[in-house]
């Protein structure tokens, strides 16, 4: 087993902070596309974190070639893991892995992953439950597909994060204007200035229970799994207003949850690392949304080390080095987290008043504003769009969801 660095592939700063928690000096190098470390500003958080030794700027999100180039120049880094951060960082992750040969998904089931069209062939070959599902190149074909398939639709990017591009179709009135505002698919400091493709698909609506499962796997085999419950912000933009973990729902389906993901996951070859599968639960049948190969965002990871005690992220870490990790997985989870998200009315934020009180409410962790006075709150089109949001833990999910939707109302902005 290698004692070199841990290479974390993408900047996230609340993973940055976990790290602090638990990696040594010194021990962790990032590697970043960089006009994307650029536009997060990245450089002096990095520069006061003590776990990084270095970052490298290299050029990654959707060049096939790129990891076979970057361990020709950096044959010597010696890694002892390899963790993809952010969606796109998914199959150069697993192909640095396969080079440099630690621990790793498998490029094969990254590249499945990172796709949902082929995602989609794969699983339904499998017996996994999919929506109908085709790719289009314009609102003909999306005509086509609704007058094959009554009721409503969602148009979606086959390769893109986040919810961006996405939108729910009540009637085939809708399409023309939707297909060009699905295009409009700008994700700022996210993505590099360059130009990425883009491939579209059209899918029944399956309306039902939304859940997700993160799942840490060695071998292909499950270690730890949580399944987190999930609501919408209503509306034709499917974005999350709220997750709440552990769902509270009953053990039957929390099992079928977790093995239809691994059910999913030996369909695609994988082999170690962590999943975010996203599941729709309607009728009592389980139906595939998508699968990341990374850990979760929206502040999942927080919300399952509250309600599980347990800090999932130092786990992955030691499973991805090869090692045993140093303590059990819990069995049950001893209390419930929940996080829910401020949506406002698109304008310029005046003011925010009510921040002290909501963060002084009973279980409340977390409360933060995402756009500031002066700031401006835009249209709902994607996850990036909330205004606030925030975290509670209690003895249940679902005292945990109350708190947090009680310090959610007690907000109030203002606008210009």
């Amino acid at each position: 087993m290698s004692t070199g660095p841990v290479v974390v592939v993408g900047f996230v700063v609340a993973l940055l902070r976990t790290m602090e928690t638990f990696q040594p000096a010194d021990s962790v190098i990032i590697v970043d596309e960089p006009d994307v470390f650029r536009k997060k500003d990245a450089a002096p958080k990095v520069a006061e974190a003590r776990c990084v030794a270095d970052t490298i700027e290299f050029e990654y999100f959707n060049l096939p070639a790129a990891a076979d180039e970057f361990f020709h120049r950096y044959r010597d880094l010696n890694p002892s893991a390899i963790i993809p951060a952010v969606d796109y960082a998914v199959p150069f992750a697993a192909r640095l892995a396969e080079r440099y040969g630690v621990a790793g998904s498998t490029y094969g089931a990254a590249t499945l992953l990172r796709d949902k069209e082929l995602l989609r062939l794969v699983a339904r070959a499998a017996g996994i439950a999919n929506p109908a599902s085709v790719p289009v190149a314009g609102p003909d074909e999306v005509h086509a597909f609704m007058a094959a398939h009554p009721g409503p639709a969602i148009l979606k990017p086959a390769n893109r994060q986040a919810a961006i591009g996405t939108r729910i179709l009540a009637e085939p009135a809708e399409i023309d204007a939707s297909w060009t505002d699905c295009l409009d698919q700008d994700e700022g400091i996210a993505t590099p200035d360059r130009a990425m493709p883009l491939r579209m698909l059209v899918e029944e609506y399956v309306k039902g229970d939304e859940f997700s499962v993160e799942m840490v796997l060695r071998g292909g085999a499950p270690l730890f799994g949580n399944v987190t419950a999930k609501a919408l912000i209503p509306g034709p933009k499917p974005v999350e207003n709220g997750h709440i973990v552990p769902a509270d729902i009953p053990a039957a389906l929390t099992d079928a949850l977790n093995a239809e993901t691994v059910r999913l996951l030996d369909a695609v070859g994988f082999d170690t690392g962590f999943v975010h599968c996203e599941w729709i639960v309607r009728d009592g049948e389980i139906y595939l949304v998508e699968c990341a190969g990374r850990m979760p965002g929206d502040m999942i990871m927080d919300l399952i080390r509250e309600a599980w005690s347990f800090n999932m992220v130092e786990y992955y870490f030691e499973v991805m080095r090869g090692g045993t990790p140093s303590r059990a997985v819990p069995v049950d989870a001893p209390a419930g987290a929940a996080i829910w998200f401020l949506h406002t009315e698109p304008g310029e934020v005046l003011s925010v008043d009510g921040l002290d009180e909501a963060r002084q409410g009973p279980g409340v962790l977390q409360v933060d504003m995402l756009v500031q006075p002066g700031g401006r709150v835009h249209e709902l089109r994607s996850s990036w769009d909330r205004a606030g949001l925030a975290v509670a833990r209690a003895e249940s999910p679902a005292a945990a969801l109350a708190a947090a939707r009680e310090a959610i109302d007690t907000l109030t902005v203002k606008f210009a």
